[in-house]
């Protein structure tokens, strides 16, 4: 080989090694350092996949390749502020703002909430990620490296079953938490059985028992609950509450099979017409001026009969002069209380403290009050709030049919059986209620 051709081999090789040395020392640098310019993705795709069992993820994000700088929104803080703090410019903040509201609606951040700043591990450039957590639940995540594109997402959660069981000494409410259970429980178990039980009379001594799922996020419970059986002991009856679902629909049933929701009449009276619906803002006729109307106004003549939609107590009757008039209260259980107004007079010997049936009369229709002409002004509270009657559940639900008993029935006693079988300190052996067996359940009237 001459030397001409001898150099010139070794310059080539030469010019070969060091475009070798520098791909691989960009490989080095910037292949797989887990930073923001590679999405997570194109992370687990080249990991071994039990290192992506072990994998922990926080927003989303493998947080063994990131830091997460925490931090909470204070009362009257807006976002610019917030974002200001960590070191965001006025235009990254108005970039920011530009995300659509139907993903983050900056006017609905909450004092309280928690917010993080996610940066590169071991690396000096700017953050990748600000997060605000919306709820335990629920975060949006914005990309600052990629045009602050924001996407709304959820922490992975887990349900978890359990079960509590306790009697009444005060409050359901109480005896709830000195069970260990959360006290919404008892709310959750006021709506199952709001139609079997008054728990506006319920006594010490009366027993409950309960199997439910919580929800937890990051091993912290949230207050969402699953309730997959329950039963209420009072007055030496007991109540049981079955989940089965029938006709593509979950219901609660009693033992018998019959579906624990009452139902109302769809109206107070027969032959009407609705003159006025519920609206937060109405012109009134007579006072001349917008008011909230939460009621539905019935158009009858005078002496038209007026129903109880439903089985309850007369809790309140009287004249309100500058209002409804002649009126009468009801209390139907521990949901529902509905008001007619304006009645011409009262049924004969209604008074305060009669239980009343659905469909019986307790009044006439009038314009006793302020009032234009003859009609029924008709509410409905529910929890203390007023809702559009027009809503409200009017019919009953269908019991457990012949062709679903067999299924119902199995459901229904092992239920029986987990319940019965709850372990409790606070519950004596000798329950007050017996349930050997199921047959003998008795629906609780509202007392």
């Amino acid at each position: 080989m001459s030397e001409t051709s001898r150099r010139k081999q070794i310059i080539y090789w030469s010019i070969t090694g060091i475009v070798i040395v520098i791909a691989m020392a960009t490989a080095i640098l910037f292949g797989g350092n887990g930073g923001c310019n590679r999405c997570e993705e194109e992370l687990l795709a080249e990991s071994d996949s039990t290192v992506i069992q072990d994998t922990v993820f926080k927003y989303g994000l493998p947080i063994e390749n990131f830091v997460i700088e925490y931090d909470t929104v204070r009362p009257h803080q807006t976002l610019a502020e917030l974002l200001m703090k960590f070191g965001f410019s006025a235009q990254q903040v108005y970039d920011m703002a530009q995300c659509p509201d139907s993903i983050f609606d900056v006017r609905k951040m909450r004092p309280g909430q928690a917010c993080a700043l996610v940066s590169e591990r071991d690396s000096s450039a700017s953050p990748c990620y600000f997060v605000y957590e919306e709820s335990p639940k629920t975060y949006i995540r914005f990309d600052l490296k990629n045009n602050y594109h924001a996407v709304r997402a959820e922490n992975p959660a887990e349900w978890r079953e359990s079960d509590v069981a306790g009697k009444v000494n005060s409050s359901l409410w109480v005896a709830m938490q000195e069970s260990g259970a959360s006290p919404q429980l008892a709310v959750m178990l006021s709506h199952i059985f709001g139609w079997s039980v008054d728990f506006f009379g319920i006594q010490k001594g009366d027993e409950f028992r309960l199997i439910y799922s919580q929800e937890y996020v990051d091993e912290k419970p949230l207050n969402n609950f699953r309730i997959h059986a329950a039963s209420f002991c009072a007055s030496d009856s007991m109540v049981y509450a079955i989940p089965f679902v029938q006709d593509g629909e979950e219901l609660f049933y009693n033992a018998d099979g019959n579906s624990l929701e009452g139902a109302f009449l769809k109206a107070p009276l027969d032959y009407y017409r609705i003159s006025s619906r519920f609206s937060n803002s109405r012109f009134h006729p007579v006072l001349k001026r917008y008011r909230a109307h939460h009621g539905v106004d019935y158009a009858a003549p005078t002496g038209t009969p007026v129903y109880a939609i439903g089985n309850g107590k007369v809790i309140a009757k009287g004249y309100q002069a500058g209002g409804g008039g002649n009126y009468v209260k009801i209390r139907h259980n521990s949901m529902y209380v509905t008001t007619y107004m304006h009645l011409s007079r009262f049924a004969k010997g209604l008074k305060i403290g009669d239980t009343v049936k659905q469909k019986q009369v307790i009044g006439y229709v009038g314009s006793t009050g302020i009032s234009t002409g003859p009609h029924l002004d008709f509410r409905v509270h529910e929890n203390g709030k007023p809702i559009n009657p027009l809503t409200i559940k009017s019919q009953p639900k269908k019991p457990i049919s012949d062709n679903n008993r067999e299924a119902f029935n199995i459901v229904r006693d092992s239920l029986v059986h987990r319940l019965k079988n709850i372990d409790n300190n606070t519950i004596a052996e000798a329950d007050t209620c017996s349930t050997s067996e199921i047959a003998q359940e008795t629906s609780l009237t509202t007392k």
